[in-house]
């Protein structure tokens, strides 16, 4: 389990306290001053602005303070454009970065202007929005409407590079500027008039992410949380990630012989038990993100 711990100056706790707000939770500690629970995150922020991020997500949440942290201005994104949610936009989304079990899956997703209509009559809304029946029924429409694409990383794949102490801020970075590059490639000639990245970490970290790749998509790009609400492109990249996320979810269950429920809470715990007993560990590991702290609390359960 990750603790990590940073220094903030004043506005920039004061971003986080507000961007956490919808989780707070009492502070007890002496000197605590605000405190959050994620789903596999604990935030404890003191007077001092020291910030404490502890859980299997510590690292994809401290990440996104980490510029402010440095004393480095953060590269926000310029403001969006007049008209922006008429205008042709590649969106780009993740999911399953919350899942103990499952794979991380992007999507990238063109809408051009004049299509934009079709693609709020096909249901593109933003996928946590959605029920997952929904979800499955809309995506082939999408998927056969427009240019996209669509990545999932395999388990093997993501718990190598957390091995190598990749955060999952840096393999989404990694896996969102590969599915524009996919999707800018398809459209030719074609240029798009912005490129929307549903936003999980400061524009400069993002880019800071990316330094050592060869081919990095720069042009006209913008970053925004809840873009989903921006613009229809990222709301149909969201439902195209998050239905090869439901689909990986189907083959692991077919494969394990139990249903694999969703999340990082104690069912999941009790499943994971159960295959250990019935598979063992090692196995348990081809199908999870092993750095969770779900896997330590599996293996209590079954007895290993």
């Amino acid at each position: 389990m990750s603790n990590i711990v940073i220094q903030l100056e004043n506005e920039a706790f004061s971003r986080l306290k507000t961007s956490y707000s919808s989780y707070e939770i009492p502070a007890k500690a002496p000197g605590m001053v605000f405190a959050a629970a994620l789903s596999d995150t604990r935030i404890s922020a003191y007077r001092s602005g020291k910030v404490m991020f502890q859980g299997s997500g510590a690292v994809r949440e401290a990440e996104k303070w980490q510029a402010s942290a440095s004393g480095d201005a953060p590269k926000k994104s310029a403001p969006l454009p007049a008209g922006f949610d008429r205008l042709s936009v590649i969106g780009s989304d993740e999911t399953g970065t919350g899942d103990f079990f499952g794979p991380i899956t992007v999507a990238a997703c063109f809408i051009p202007a004049d299509k934009i209509d079709l693609a709020i009559e096909l249901g593109c809304k933003d996928s946590k929005q959605l029920n997952d029946t929904f979800i499955r029924k809309v995506a082939p429409d999408i998927q056969a409407a427009f240019l996209h694409s669509i990545l999932v990383l395999p388990m093997n794949k993501y718990n190598d590079a957390t091995d190598k102490k990749w955060s999952q801020g840096k393999i989404k970075a990694l896996l969102h500027n590969q599915a524009l590059k996919h999707v800018l490639r398809k459209l030719g000639d074609t240029k798009p008039d912005a490129i929307l990245i549903d936003q999980f970490a400061e524009k400069s970290v993002y880019y800071r992410h990316l330094a050592k790749q060869p081919e990095i998509v720069e042009e006209d790009v913008y970053f925004a949380t809840k873009a989903e609400g921006l613009h229809v492109a990222v709301a149909a990249a969201s439902i195209l990630a998050r239905n090869a996320f439901l689909e990986e979810m189907d083959k692991l269950s077919e494969q394990a012989g139990v249903t694999i429920p969703k999340g990082a809470g104690a069912k999941v715990d009790e499943v994971a038990a159960r295959i250990i007993r019935k598979r063992g560990a090692e196995y348990l590991r081809t199908i999870t993100k092993a750095h969770f702290a779900n896997t330590q609390k599996a293996l209590k359960l079954s007895g290993q």
